[in-house]
């Protein structure tokens, strides 16, 4: 009887641990369903985050290109207003419309500047030089100013006498000249020497 009475305490003893001992392992199986939850929240934040951080790297370059840029057109516009123009409150007024309206005052510098640069002026200025100085050069008729040669002893177009050639050496000579550069001729005090030379002059 007694050893009866030992078993029936066990088995009950045993019954009442069971339930007790399985809340544990559902609270864990509850816990370890619910956690992979948490774990998605965080890793949707990280990467939100991420983003975040990439967009304002993106913002700062692109504000620095905006700000180099704009540095540049002032410095572009302030060389170029230079090689244009010498007058100081031009080139001013220039890299202020620039700095202030960024590529609209651009557009209004590239509208109203000088068109040639001081460099382009001045070699205009010696090819213009160049072309008087040939032309003044050049020997024209005094009667009609049709162009002529050094050797023309009458003028083609009009039959003025230009030159006459001189009675020793056949020499050009210009019809002012009373004595041949070439020869000396008409250089003499004798009547006979200086006859010659009278005659050109009568030949005028």
């Amino acid at each position: 009887m007694d050893m009866s009475l030992l078993s029936h305490f066990q088995h009950a003893v045993i019954a009442a641990a069971t339930p007790t001992a399985t809340a544990p392992a559902a609270t864990a199986t509850t816990l370890a369903t619910t956690a992979p939850d948490t774990g998605g929240s965080g890793g949707a934040s990280g990467g939100l985050g991420g983003y975040t951080g990439l967009l304002g790297v993106v913002i700062f370059f692109v504000a620095a290109f905006l700000v180099v840029f704009w540095l540049s057109l002032i410095f572009w516009v302030w060389r170029d207003v230079r090689s244009r123009t010498q007058d100081v409150i031009l080139q001013v007024s220039a890299t202020l419309l620039v700095a202030v309206f960024n590529i609209g005052g651009l557009f209004i510098y590239l509208i109203v500047r000088p068109r040639q640069t001081l460099a382009e002026l001045y070699e205009r200025q010696l090819e213009e030089e160049s072309l008087l100085a040939e032309m003044t050069e050049r020997q024209t008729c005094p009667t009609c100013h049709y162009r002529v040669e050094g050797e023309f002893q009458i003028c083609p177009s009009c039959g003025t006498k230009l030159r006459r050639p001189c009675p020793r050496c056949d020499h050009l000579l210009e019809l002012k000249w009373n004595v041949c550069p070439y020869c000396g001729y008409g250089g003499g005090t004798d009547a006979g020497a200086r006859a010659p030379a009278r005659a050109g002059r009568m030949d005028r």
